[in-house]
């Protein structure tokens, strides 16, 4: 009887909707690796959530190539598979704008942290995903990214004045269907989800939900059972479209 503890790693971990994806996954008994770019934060929050398990504060910045290898190499040294790897780190932009005039700089910084990092994350753990028996990879991504939601006339999200937070998403959620078509006839399982509006220090609305409601669509696909779908985008209610 194989009795192995599941292994999970977090990206941008210590506060937010990654601390509370950190905290629900070390509740259902996985071993979680909750990564951090900042040490001191991740380590404090990796203390914070030590009573509900195993939870290993990891040094990770998805910009940094270098430190992605070490934090892979340790992984590997430590637990030697990954059974699911959530791609939750992001960012914004106080320069974003309409296409017209936002700044390129702040669309390549966005980009550099929304879509080249889940990228670097992915080139260095997929290896010990496909050790997994049955993998799973997770993109927290937006609906602000949904072509096809944007192009619907009278969509409020038109008024939206920025560009580079959803055209990353959008490029997020091709690198979804596009590692999950390279993994056809694998067990592992490639989804985007979008966790709604969450009272974070990224988003300035008020009415935001509690990081932790918008937690659950994450850990429902990290969790996927082996007739879940693979190469889709989904939130709370249901498919989003692409």
């Amino acid at each position: 009887m194989n009795t192995r503890t599941q292994t999970a790693l977090v990206t941008g971990a210590n506060k937010g909707i990654g601390l509370e994806i950190a905290r629900q996954l070390a509740r259902a008994g996985l071993t979680v690796w909750l990564g951090s770019r900042d040490r001191e934060r991740g380590d404090a929050a990796a203390r914070e959530l030590s009573a509900l398990g195993d939870v290993r504060a990891l040094s990770l910045d998805v910009t940094d190539e270098d430190s992605l290898t070490a934090a892979a190499a340790r992984v590997e040294e430590e637990s030697g598979v990954l059974d699911v790897l959530v791609n939750n780190a992001g960012t914004v932009s106080g320069s974003d704008g309409p296409p017209s005039t936002v700044p390129v700089d702040a669309v390549r910084n966005v980009f550099d942290v929304n879509f080249h990092g889940p990228l670097r994350v992915v080139q260095a753990f997929l290896p010990l995903v496909r050790r997994a028996p049955a993998g799973r990879v997770v993109n927290v991504s937006s609906t602000m990214g949904s072509l096809t939601t944007l192009a619907v006339p009278g969509n409020p999200l038109v008024r939206a004045p920025f560009l580079a937070y959803p055209a990353s998403k959008t490029a997020l959620n091709s690198l979804t269907v596009w590692l999950a078509a390279e993994l056809q006839g694998t067990p592992i399982k490639v989804n985007s989800v979008c966790p709604g509006i969450n009272a974070t220090d990224m988003n300035s609305d008020p009415s935001g939900q509690h990081p932790s409601e918008g937690a659950e669509v994450a850990v429902r696909a990290a969790l996927l059972p082996a007739d879940g779908p693979t190469g889709t985008f989904f939130d709370v209610s249901g498919p989003v479209p692409w």
